[in-house]
């Protein structure tokens, strides 16, 4: 399905270069994270186990300059998006 098969995606993963749990190398990869069953395109951290994805809130900023985010819970599964 993927062209990396060996590669294990973490329980948790962040897109904010300031997270503990940001990776860069991973998000090269092209990491898709599907919610519910569905594919979602503006996850910014999501965490496995604990069952939640951060979403960004629109285009709406807090006072550092950073996107503001809503915590959704439900099933989440990261999987490396196939490249065409």
């Amino acid at each position: 399905m993927t062209d990396t098969p060996n590669i294990e995606l973490p329980d948790r993963l962040s897109i904010e270069p300031s997270s503990p749990y940001y990776n860069a190398d991973l998000l090269e990869l092209d990491v898709g994270v599907r919610f519910k069953g569905q594919d979602k395109t503006n996850v910014i951290e999501y965490c496995v186990s604990e069952g939640w994805i951060r979403v960004a809130a629109g285009t709406a900023k807090d006072r550092f300059g950073n996107q503001l985010a809503i915590k959704v819970h439900g099933p989440v599964e990261p999987y490396i998006r196939p490249r065409s």
